[in-house]
Parts: C-alpha cells; sequence; structure tokens
C-alpha cells in the first residue's frame, strides 16, 4: 500500500500543470476530473489525463485519477478512459453506497481481466462527503478493493447547511466517523483540504491536528501546502527514537517473562507499545526508517 502523506488534486485538462505537479515530490498525484475541471472541458480532460499517464514519468508518486460521480452522467466514460491507461488508482468522488463501489470495481476488474494485469492491482479510494454517505460508511468501507476513505469536509457542510469555520467544529463529528470507518476495516484515512492555501501556518495547524487524530494523510491543492503537510504526517526524530526505544524495552521483557515495566518514569504496557509501533509505522511509510 503506497504511502499517502499527501494527496496533490491536479486538474486533468491542464498539461502544463500536470507536468509542473510531478516536481514536488506528493506522495500521490491525483488527476482530476471532477471539481477541478470545467464543465465544457470535461471530455478534454480524459485525453489529457490518458496521456499523461502513458507519457510521463510520475517517479515515486502513486498515480490517481479522480472521475466524476457514480450517477452524474459522465462516470462510465471517465473511468474507462482512466483506465486505459492503467492507473495505480481510482478515487470515487461523493460516495453513498456499496453499490457504487460495486459499479466501479467491476469495471476496474474488466480492464484487468482484458489487459492481463493482476487482479486487485488498480485500487479504489473513496471520498465521503455527504450526511448520506456517512450513515452508509460502514458498508463503503467493507469493501474489498478500498485502500483509503478521504474526508471531504467541504462538500459534507455544504451537505447539511453546516457554515465552515477556522476551527472546524461543525465538521468534527463527520471527520471522526470517517476515521473510525478507516482504521476498524483496515484502512488508509485521508483529512480534510485546507481550502486557504496562502495560509501555511493554518495548513500545518490541521495537518498536525489531523495526524494526531489518527489520519495518514491529507488533501492537497497547492504546491506550496505539500512540504508543511508531510512533515505533520511523518514523526520526527525524537518521537522515533523514543519508540524505538520503547520497543525493544517491551521486547527484552517479554523475554524473560515480564509484561508491563518501567521505562522513563512512565509504566509501559501494551497500549504504550502499540503506540510506538504505530510510530515506527509511520516512520517506515516515510522512509524514515527501515521495517
Amino acid at each position: 500500500m503506497h504511502s499517502r502523506r499527501s494527496l496533490l488534486y491536479v486538474p486533468g485538462d491542464d498539461r502544463r500543470k500536470i507536468e509542473k505537479a510531478l516536481t514536488f515530490g506528493a506522495d500521490c498525484i491525483c488527476l482530476d476530473m471532477e471539481d477541478g475541471v470545467a464543465q465544457n472541458r470535461k471530455v478534454e480532460a480524459r485525453s489529457i489525463i490518458a496521456a499523461a499517464l502513458r507519457e510521463l514519468n510520475f517517479s515515486a508518486s502513486e498515480r490517481l485519477v479522480r472521475i466524476n460521480p457514480v450517477g452524474s452522467g459522465p462516470e462510465a466514460e471517465d473511468i474507462e478512459s482512466a483506465l486505459s491507461s492503467r492507473p495505480d488508482g481510482i478515487v470515487l468522488p461523493k460516495v453513498e453506497s456499496l453499490e457504487q463501489i460495486q459499479w466501479a470495481s467491476g469495471k476496474i476488474e474488466t480492464a484487468e481481466l482484458a489487459h492481463g494485469w493482476t487482479l486487485g492491482s488498480i485500487r479504489l479510494i473513496v471520498d465521503v462527503e455527504t450526511a448520506k454517505g456517512m450513515l452508509a460508511l460502514k458498508e463503503i468501507a467493507s469493501h474489498n478493493r478500498l485502500d483509503a476513505l478521504i474526508f471531504g469536509a467541504e462538500d459534507y457542510a455544504v451537505s447539511i447547511g453546516a457554515v465552515r469555520t477556522v476551527d472546524a467544529r461543525e465538521v468534527f463529528t463527520a471527520r471522526s466517523l470517517v476515521l473510525l470507518h478507516a482504521k476498524a476495516f483496515g484502512l488508509q484515512a485521508i483529512d480534510m483540504v485546507t481550502v486557504d492555501y496562502r495560509d501555511i501556518e493554518r495548513v500545518r495547524r490541521e495537518a498536525l491536528f489531523g495526524a494526531q487524530l489518527g489520519y495518514t494523510g491529507k488533501q492537497v491543492i497547492h504546491p506550496a501546502q505539500v512540504g508543511p503537510v508531510q512533515e505533520a504526517f511523518t514523526p520526527d526524530d525524537e518521537s522515533i527514537e523514543k519508540a524505538k526505544r520503547l520497543v525493544e524495552a517491551f521486547e527484552a521483557h517479554q523475554k524473560e517473562g515480564k509484561g508491563a515495566f518501567g521505562l522513563d518514569g512512565q509504566m509501559i504496557d501494551l497500549p504504550l507499545v502499540k503506540a510506538a509501533q504505530n510510530v515506527l509505522e509511520r516512520a517506515s511509510a516515510a522512509r524514515k526508517v527501515q521495517k
């Protein structure tokens, strides 16, 4: 599974922006057919995205394509065009039911079989961003092709009639629900966009809070957001060293047949050990330590 600390959206109808996006080191680059593209540019976006996937070197960045919502009209042509150039994954926006995921998974499986690609090799990531979607999270998160859930705060706020605020209290319940279901089903959880892309301090603050909640990454809409977001979702050296010491001490005590033990004035038991292991997992995903 790819590390998805930063998921950078790029308008799919702009080849120049796509080429520029390759230089920013984002973990995932999502070529957008949906909100980032005007209605009269949707068809053009399909051909530009297909060509970009074939011709450009994305290096270590995951290659994703976001199609238009299932049921909106253009989604069948969107997904077929995207699959023609074998992306790493498809992003489904505004998901509200398991049936929408099953439809997309069926289209992907047909392409995998037709081209002789490994079944299940093209992953699905879904954006849950409406009140109806929140109520269907348990069914949505259960599909075996899914790798991650994305929380779409802006559309969710619109769907419930909330007013967006800087501290995001109005979306906290939904933000937590998406995270909860992602973790329950072993999926990555990708946090909301910070729409004020010029306010880098706010980007950093929101990313750090998302990481503290348990999110594994964050959506990004401007290159200036990539660095602060990646930093927020990567444990610092001090945290990594502390986690290593704790895990090593735990393993040593286990060999001696001891359970809970003291370390640096703290009583260490299994929940703290698992928290330390999570730190090392995140550091490994960010390629800061070897597994």
